[in-house]
């Protein structure tokens, strides 16, 4: 045989084998594209944004969806969350919101507070003016605990649920937390100070002057009552209130339907879930419900007004709210039920969406919970697209989400893509084929990929170690550097999505409060 023939031979099964040696090694994180994949998407991106064109025309309608504490932090380790729950690396997922075509980042500072809290942002996403710490709907030159009713009037500023009210709209609200909490209340109540929700939280007397507060004439409502008692306009607008805290709106002499341990919290003897009923029952039949049973019962074509109370305080975290002694609805579904109501009317509605507990499993250290908790409120986004454009309507329709302010949640290590979000961190292996192993920090102990910079997760005697903890339990609370009871706000920017009339018009950087100028160019 020819030598140069056999040393060719030779150099082929060498090479073979070596290429085949390494191709049996496959490296044991792989994302599921293709190499072309990713130019292709890329490309696809690029034709969709020549393909946008500005939405000019008036908005019938506009729909605020606030994910409380939703940090982009928040928002990236939902979207992950949700891919692994399908199954996938999670990474590559994609919430509802996502796909909106306009974003911004809002810059979350109120008057008087570098990092806020619930009241003065939503009272600037709602009013357009950045207000003071704890305060509702009223303008920064007020007081401290100002408790005069004629002083609130004086100060207060209007909200674009007051404002669509006035214009013939319906309205409506809907939240995981208390109806009466900071976020859904700065729609309709005017109030120095958030903690106000019920008579028996008003002050005996008043910080500012010493007189009289608690039951005094001239004293400011509280804000279950400010719900009850609101103009002639937004009493006739409002035709559905679903939440939680039913107990701020019942007598204390009165006995929870649920939970009989608990009894109502006013002072003043009035069931203000009945007065609901009476008061707008001049404009169309209204019915109460607090359980699952009696929501499901109410009919559209029978009904103009419904009031939704499913909680003596917040309703329950999405993930255990399969274990409610009554039954709740979900976020999703108390979505579609306000819709359904709402857009019985012709001349549109103004409707607010509020996934409230998001920020209290993170005060609470929580990741699970205020994940799924993300997720939920994602999924009533979708269902909220998906009944607007069954009836034709989504083009007409302002769709903003966003968040009154962060958390201080972090997303750390350097994880290997598809990692468990709420697992330990793995990384990447120095060698393709090697097994995946837990990262280690400098005492040997592995760490979580997710964490607060405060809170109630800091453990007594240093940091545990958590090899055979189950991270993923949803009761698990992720570790904490500064000891706190309560794991606190961020002060960083939030995103904004906008689909819809004018949503255009959300870009760039932007003040918070600029967010209700663009809501109302859409309603003009």
């Amino acid at each position: 045989m020819n030598r140069f023939y056999v040393s060719a031979v030779s150099l082929a099964v060498s090479l073979l084998v070596h290429v085949s040696a390494h191709a049996q090694v496959a490296p044991v994180v792989q994302g599921p594209e293709a190499v072309a994949d990713w130019f292709h998407a890329g490309q696809s991106f690029v034709q969709q944004g020549k393909a946008l064109h500005d939405n000019n025309r008036r908005a019938k309608n506009v729909i605020l969806f606030v994910g409380d504490g939703m940090g982009i932090s928040t928002i990236t380790a939902a979207r992950i969350l949700e891919g692994q729950l399908k199954n996938k690396p999670g990474e590559e997922n994609r919430l509802s919101f996502d796909r909106f075509p306009y974003t911004a980042f809002s810059k979350t500072y109120s008057w008087d507070q570098q990092t806020s809290d619930s009241a003065p942002t939503m009272t600037a996403i709602a009013t357009g003016y950045k207000a003071r710490e704890g305060m509702l709907s009223v303008n920064h030159t007020t007081s401290r605990g100002e408790c005069n009713a004629a002083v609130i009037e004086s100060k207060k500023v209007r909200s674009v649920l007051e404002h669509a009210a006035d214009m013939g709209k319906s309205t409506g609200i809907v939240s995981t937390a208390r109806i009466t909490h900071a976020t859904p209340a700065a729609l309709y109540a005017h109030t120095a100070m958030r903690d106000w929700e019920a008579d028996s939280n008003l002050p005996k007397t008043d910080i500012n002057t010493g007189a009289p507060c608690q039951g005094a004439d001239h004293a400011v409502k509280d804000i279950a009552r400010q719900m009850i008692e609101v103009s002639p306009q937004v009493r006739k607008s409002m035709k559905v209130a679903l939440g939680g805290g039913r107990t701020y709106f019942m007598p204390n002499s009165v006995m929870d339907p649920e939970y009989p341990k608990d009894k109502g919290r006013r002072l003043d003897g009035r069931d203000l879930t009945q007065e609901w009923v009476t008061s707008r029952s001049p404009y169309g039949r209204a019915a109460y419900a607090w359980n699952k049973a009696q929501f499901d019962a109410f009919e559209l074509a029978n009904n103009s007004y419904l009031l939704g109370l499913f909680e003596p305080s917040h309703a329950q975290y999405e993930a255990d709210r399969a274990n409610d002694p009554a039954g709740e609805p979900s976020l999703t579904e108390m979505t579609d039920k306000a819709l359904r109501v709402l857009m019985k009317d012709p001349k549109g509605f103004f409707l607010h969406v509020e996934g409230g507990r998001i920020d209290h499993a993170h005060h609470a250290g929580n990741a699970h919970r205020a994940l799924v908790d993300t997720i939920e409120f994602s999924n009533a986004i979708q269902r909220t697209v998906d009944v607007l454009k069954a009836a034709g309507t989504l083009e007409d329709t302002l769709i903003i989400v966003t968040a009154d302010h962060s958390h201080t949640f972090t997303i750390a290590g350097y994880p290997s893509r598809g990692n468990n979000i709420l697992g330990l961190v793995r990384e990447v292996p120095a060698k393709d084929g090697a097994p995946l192993k837990n990262s280690l920090d400098t005492n040997g102990r592995p760490f979580t990929t997710l964490g607060y910079a405060n809170g109630p997760g800091v453990r007594a005697g240093g940091r545990p170690d958590l090899t055979n903890v189950d991270t993923t339990d949803v009761n698990f609370l992720q570790e904490a550097v500064v000891p706190l009871a309560s794991e606190t706000h961020a002060g960083e920017d939030v995103a904004i999505y906008a689909r819809g009339p004018k949503a255009h018009l959300v870009r760039g950087s932007m003040e918070q409060n600029w967010i209700f100028h663009v809501m109302m160019e859409a309603l003009k």
